[in-house]
């Protein structure tokens, strides 16, 4: 593949992938002043442990039941477009206006710890197991390589040290066994370990897209597996859901796939939608993850992360799922 083709591959997924966040993101606004359909309680809204949901609906931070998803839901009046919580830390991409955002870090009672501006059109954010880590993606653009299109930017913070990384770009990059220097490094969907130290995230260079475990204190990544994007770290860190471009191609869509780290056997899972979501795990054996209908309105499905059973409807006119516990 010559070096024109590939760099007209990134140009043409981050133009995929820009143009549907920037249509969430409208969609959103408007949705914002309409009404759900869903009833919607008065009570407090925490992101302490629990048997609940954590999802944006309605451009609001709202938490359903566990045993009945589809049922009333508590919503905060804190606006958010994405979300994602573990262990009382809550990652909240507020909008501030039409095209400024904020990460906004908080405790399980919603108050704010910690404020981060954002360069462009959020993306994904997660947080890890423990709550002391956070990570998100925006679209930017600017970028001399990318002739007009769209890169992204993914930022880390450790919530403990207040160490943060505002672009993994600083890192020194090690592809297929060798070190790595190219102006069109991009990066996305990190997904942390245990040990809040090591996290895996997507790169793309030169046409390409790798699934990387990256060393936060070390500043390094190293490629792992080709056609890996948005990688979801399974709660027994032993399997990644991620979405798989079909024939290698993200303008042909994606197969919510998960990898199995032991073998690096990839198992497609029963949803056959093209999904483009960082999917997050419910459990050790269903994942959720966001579905638009023709008109861009979202709802959260969940499916078995073994390649069995069929996808399910489990939250309707929701995105952004994270499992309180």
């Amino acid at each position: 593949m010559s070096w024109r083709s590939r760099i007209a591959i990134v140009v043409a997924t981050t133009v995929v992938l820009a143009a549907v966040a920037i249509g969430y993101i409208r969609l959103a606004a408007d949705r914002a002043t309409g009404d759900t359909a869903e009833a919607v309680t008065s009570d407090r809204v925490t992101l302490s442990p629990g048997p609940r949901l954590l999802v944006v609906s309605n451009r609001h931070l709202t938490t359903v039941s566990r045993d009945d998803p589809g049922g009333p839901r508590t919503a905060a009046p804190l606006e958010c477009v994405r979300v994602y919580a573990a262990a009382g830390t809550g990652a909240c991409i507020r909008p501030d206006s039409a095209w400024s955002y904020h990460l906004v870090v908080l405790d399980q009672e919603l108050h704010e710890k910690r404020s981060i501006a954002i360069r462009g059109l959020p993306n994904r954010a997660r947080v890890s197991a423990s709550g002391r880590m956070v990570a998100w993606t925006s679209f930017v653009g600017g970028d001399s390589y990318n002739h007009g299109g769209f890169s992204t930017r993914t930022g880390v913070l450790d919530t403990r040290t207040g160490a943060l990384v505002t672009t993994l770009e600083k890192f020194a990059v090690t592809r297929q066994g060798r070190p790595y220097q190219a102006a069109d490094l991009n990066f996305w969907g990190v997904t942390f370990t245990a040990d809040d130290n090591r996290f895996y995230a997507t790169m793309a260079t030169a046409g390409r897209r790798y699934l990387v475990e990256g060393d936060f204190a070390a500043r390094t990544v190293r490629t792992l597996k080709e056609n890996v994007e948005c990688p979801s770290l399974s709660p027994d860190g032993t399997r990644i859901a991620f979405k798989e471009a079909i024939g290698a191609d993200p303008t042909r869509g994606w197969r919510l796939s998960v990898l199995a780290l032991d073998s690096m056997r990839v198992t497609a899972l029963a949803e056959r939608r093209s999904i483009d979501d960082q999917a997050a795990w419910l459990d050790n054996t269903t994942l959720a993850y966001t579905v638009r209908d023709s008109s861009g309105d979202p709802d959260v499905w969940s499916v078995p992360a073994d390649g069995s059973g069929a996808p399910r409807l489990l939250i309707p006119d929701a995105d952004s799922p994270a499992a309180l516990g």
